[in-house]
């Protein structure tokens, strides 16, 4: 089974116009999305598309619409001339639990059916439900772990970083028993604000879900009361707000 469970740390350093950081524990399901149907009847604790205690509802990710996931993932890479030719495709996210839904970032890790890499996608989301879709490749090459592709940042994410001259830079490893990811805000040239993961892989099963949900909680609703604490101190450092703007008319950076 490519479907695991994930434990481990998030990070977020911030140098400028202030300094911030923070270190927190959280879990992850990375969901091979060929398994979703086996997942769902062999787990009394997981659900597709169906309340339990961690749920995968489709309607949550890709075109929001309820649709099954890989024929979306799909054409998007034939958008960019990528044919991943069966090959699967793994979604690394928060579930929900108990039926609360958020996620900062979710990443869809594309294998050609040779089981090389061809496409890392950055499914973004701000705590206003807004989301948008970072699709990293090499035109259909071998997507090289080593490197660090980069995108405009087109889609407002903090009240506390402007829209404008951001650049994203992004640097992944392969997932296995180990696996980390991290971004990085680069503004004006320089860098201001790297957010990171470094997890450990565990067995997908009942037992690892509800050790993992009783340790941290419901890791969505947690993600969200800290998103918030940390705005709170950066006000009180004395950031100022920028305003919220609209996602932009396409979903995707390709």
């Amino acid at each position: 089974m490519n479907s695991r469970l994930y434990e481990g740390m998030v990070t977020h350093q911030r140098t400028r116009p202030v300094r911030n950081g923070f270190r927190y524990g959280l879990y992850y399901l990375y969901l091979d999305l060929a398994e979703l149907e086996m997942l769902d009847r062999d787990l009394k604790r997981f659900g597709h598309n169906r309340r339990a205690l961690v749920s995968l509802f489709d309607a949550d990710h890709g075109p929001r619409d309820g649709s099954p996931l890989r024929p979306w993932i799909d054409s998007l890479l034939t958008q960019a001339g990528i044919d991943l030719e069966g090959g699967r495709v793994s979604l690394l996210t928060f579930p929900r639990v108990l039926g609360f839904r958020f996620y900062p970032v979710s990443f869809w890790y594309c294998f050609h059916a040779d089981g090389t890499p061809r496409a890392v996608l950055a499914e973004v989301q701000n705590t206003y439900r807004d989301h948008h879709n970072y699709l990293l490749h090499a035109h259909g090459e071998v997507f090289d772990w080593h490197t660090r592709p980069e995108a405009t940042k087109a889609f407002f994410v903090s009240p506390f970083i402007q829209l404008e001259d951001v650049r994203y830079q992004f640097h992944f490893s392969e997932p296995g028993p180990k696996l980390s990811a991290s971004i990085y805000d680069v503004v004006d040239g320089e860098g201001m604000l790297t957010a990171a993961i470094s997890l450990s892989s565990l067995p997908l099963t009942d037992a690892s879900l509800a050790a993992a949900v009783r340790r941290m909680g419901p890791m969505s609703l947690r993600a969200l009361i800290l998103i918030h604490w940390q705005a709170v101190r950066l006000l009180l450092k004395g950031m100022k707000l920028v305003d919220h703007t609209p996602p932009p008319e396409k979903d995707t950076s390709l």
